[in-house]
């Protein structure tokens, strides 16, 4: 890969699985190119995300709340894969957040959540 920024190199096309749950599926591959990785990471078609787990305390929820999804969807896939660390993947998580366009003191923020409560889900999934 060449030295540009990470970016997504497609378009995140979702619709919700059901009325019950938060979950979406993929419409279509989401591409992300991650500098952190050197590497191409494609999320495919039919998975399935419920985006970031934001508690919805209305405060918290109107900071983080439905901000980044495509960085979220990376995340997910990367947990729930394995295909990095879980360290590893939660700093993907904070790179393809900056890709989004989220401002630096709410994507730390949302990397320092995951980095403190995202190990059960992570060993969840091994």
């Amino acid at each position: 890969m060449s030295a540009n920024s990470p970016r997504f190199l497609s378009t995140l096309r979702t619709e919700r699985v059901d009325l019950l749950t938060c979950d979406r599926i993929l419409l279509a591959p989401l591409a992300f190119s991650s500098n952190l990785l050197d590497r191409l990471v494609i999320v495919p078609e039919g998975y399935v995300t419920d985006f970031a787990s934001v508690p919805r305390a209305p405060f918290t929820y109107w900071l983080f709340g439905g901000i980044g999804d495509e960085a979220a969807v990376v995340h997910d896939f990367a947990y729930e894969t394995g295909f990095v660390p879980r360290d590893v993947a939660d700093d993907l998580y904070l790179e393809a957040l900056e890709a989004c366009g989220v401002p630096a003191w709410r994507r730390r923020s949302m990397w320092a959540a995951v980095r403190a409560f995202g190990a059960s889900r992570y060993l969840q999934q091994r």
